[in-house]
């Protein structure tokens, strides 16, 4: 028969044990599921390390450089005039805001080959966000700008 004091201590090692099992996988599920955000200018720059990480590229898409087949795309995003040429895979369609001039991110990485290979693609259309300019018109014909009456 155990005596009163090995059993307290065996639940308790038993209990550090658990905890750090589920401290350890938790750290090494956030470290797979990292990306890393950088501009275009950060990724050329990045030399050997560019090819064995899960990254995010944000850029402009180049105007013209959009080719749609099926759920993929390819295409090319501008940042402070570096070019960089994305091949998107995913198992959904790019989203409607993916246009021409677009700020977009691509999810993936980069190929040895000089081309992203994304899987994930977010996209927005910068004119549909941008703040009103004063005299502009809205699509409906109304003035953008609002302009306060006096009383």
């Amino acid at each position: 028969m155990a005596s009163p004091t090995t059993k307290p201590t065996g639940i308790i090692l038993a209990s550090i044990l658990i905890v750090g099992v589920v401290v350890w996988l938790a750290f090494a599920a956030a470290g797979d599921n990292k990306s890393y955000y950088v501009t275009i200018t950060e990724l050329q720059a990045m030399g050997g390390k560019a090819y064995t990480r899960r990254l995010r590229v944000a850029g402009n898409v180049k105007p013209g450089s959009i080719e749609r087949s099926g759920t993929n795309a390819h295409f090319a995003l501008l940042e402070q005039g570096k070019v960089l040429q994305v091949s998107y895979q995913g198992t959904e369609p790019p989203p409607d805001t993916f246009k021409d001039d677009a700020q977009a991110l691509a999810i993936g990485t980069y190929g040895r080959d000089g081309v992203f290979h994304a899987t994930q693609l977010q996209a927005k259309c910068a004119s549909k966000y941008a703040p009103a300019k004063p005299g502009a018109t809205t699509p409906t014909g109304n003035t953008a700008a609002i302009n306060p009456q006096k009383t």
